[in-house]
């Protein structure tokens, strides 16, 4: 099941993302096909990120819910919010 991984930045928290951002990415390449689809979420300016998106391929919520605690931005304590939902993919679905 796929599952949407919605994750808000404190505020004032540019520098930790930016200073994780390294070690974010190279979690999210480690997990091979299980990330289907990641990116971050820009402020009013449109430059400045403020959160972060990801989808992923998961057995159960569980198993999301860990995904996401392990993940470097969250263990930097990046995150004021993170809501993890089930989600299905309807439009564009790639071909397998």
């Amino acid at each position: 099941m796929l599952f949407v991984l919605n994750c808000t930045d404190k505020l004032d928290h540019l520098n930790v993302r930016l200073d994780n951002r390294p070690a974010h990415l190279d979690y999210l390449k480690s997990q091979g096909s299980k990330v289907k689809l990641a990116g971050p979420f820009l402020g009013a300016d449109h430059k400045t990120p403020i959160g972060s998106m990801v989808i992923i391929e998961c057995a159960s919520e569980d198993e999301a819910k860990t995904f996401a605690a392990n993940d470097p931005y969250a263990k930097a304590g990046l995150f004021a919010d993170v809501a993890v939902r089930p989600w299905i993919w309807a439009v564009n679905v790639p071909s397998a």
